[in-house]
């Protein structure tokens, strides 16, 4: 069965591609960031509507951006699909993504995910070499899998109101993602809270964002894997529908999970400082000069900021 959905998958991809060139060639016109003339091209997956808004110097890109989405399906159905159309705005450089999501000196940032609308830099300009297959798919299901939570837990007018925390957001987009290979290890996080007693990257990530960028996303990524491993992945689900139904992120977890959301980060800081993860053995202490975390995550994207 399995091999069957991903063949059918790959001959929706490869009807979704070759209706998005045919799209291309009668692309509208519309107006696009800074007043410049901009494409839109559309197409229908299982996950949902996609629209793809480019400059017309950047019409290159789109053959790669319809083959992202269509690799980041399979593993975003885990959590449902799109109810409204989702944009993908191609911006031609970093810059002008930085000002299109107000942001300054994030030289990593490559992409922001919002309710209905992705803005990506032109993979092509990530770096020397442009963006790998590889880069370009992990990031497009990270920022994907952001407006489909957002779109599977409010509307329009509310998901920015539900008081989801960085760490629930961040973080069930970098597990869906498979991102873990990125941040610290759960012991490296260990030694980092013992050096630091007074930090608190879960509840109080706003002083950590711009400086520690791998341990505010690494210790999201643990949490939310801790969240998952514990109490499942209907579990989360019913957290999203409980904010659908309108509650906001505290009373939709407590509802879902039976703990309020600080009780599960103290679980969780207590299964990481008293190193539950190596099976309760009590590990030595790290040497001074130790590694820290921290520092920018390599072509990595954010939906919002802390």
């Amino acid at each position: 069965m399995k091999g069957r959905e991903q063949a059918g998958r790959g001959v929706l991809g490869a009807v979704a591609l070759g209706l998005l060139l045919t799209l291309t060639g009668c692309a509208s016109f519309r107006r696009f960031a800074a007043g410049e003339v901009a494409l839109t091209s559309s197409w229908e997956s299982p996950t949902g509507l996609y629209r793809i808004e480019y400059a017309p110097e950047d019409e290159r890109e789109l053959t790669r951006l319809v083959r992202a989405v269509d690799a980041a399906l399979p593993r975003l159905e885990r959590w449902g699909t799109l109810r409204e159309p989702l944009t993908l705005r191609v911006f031609p450089d970093h810059e002008s993504l930085e000002a299109a999501v107000r942001q300054e000196g994030l030289g990593w940032l490559r992409a922001w995910g919002r309710y209905d609308e992705v803005f990506i830099q032109a993979p092509s300009t990530w770096g020397l070499a442009g963006a790998s297959p590889a880069q370009l798919n992990e990031l497009l299901l990270h920022e994907l899998t952001h407006s489909l939570m957002y779109q599977l837990s409010a509307d329009r007018l509310g998901w920015s109101r539900k008081r989801i925390p960085l760490w629930f957001r961040e973080g069930m987009a970098s597990y869906t993602a498979e991102q873990t290979y990125r941040w610290g290890s759960l012991e490296e996080l260990a030694r980092y809270l013992e050096r630091h007693p007074e930090a608190d990257p879960l509840r109080k990530p706003e002083g950590h964002y711009r400086d520690e960028s791998n341990l505010v996303y690494g210790v999201a990524h643990h949490a939310f894997t801790f969240l998952v491993r514990r109490y499942g992945e209907e579990a989360v689900r019913g957290v999203m529908r409980e904010m659908k139904g309108g509650a906001a992120f505290p009373e939709a977890f407590e509802a879902a999970i039976g703990l309020s959301p600080d009780a599960f980060v103290r679980d969780f800081t207590l299964y990481v400082k008293w190193r539950g993860f190596r099976g309760g053995r009590s590990l030595p202490r790290p040497p001074v000069d130790a590694r820290p975390l921290g520092g920018p995550p390599a072509a990595s994207g954010e939906s919002h900021p802390p």
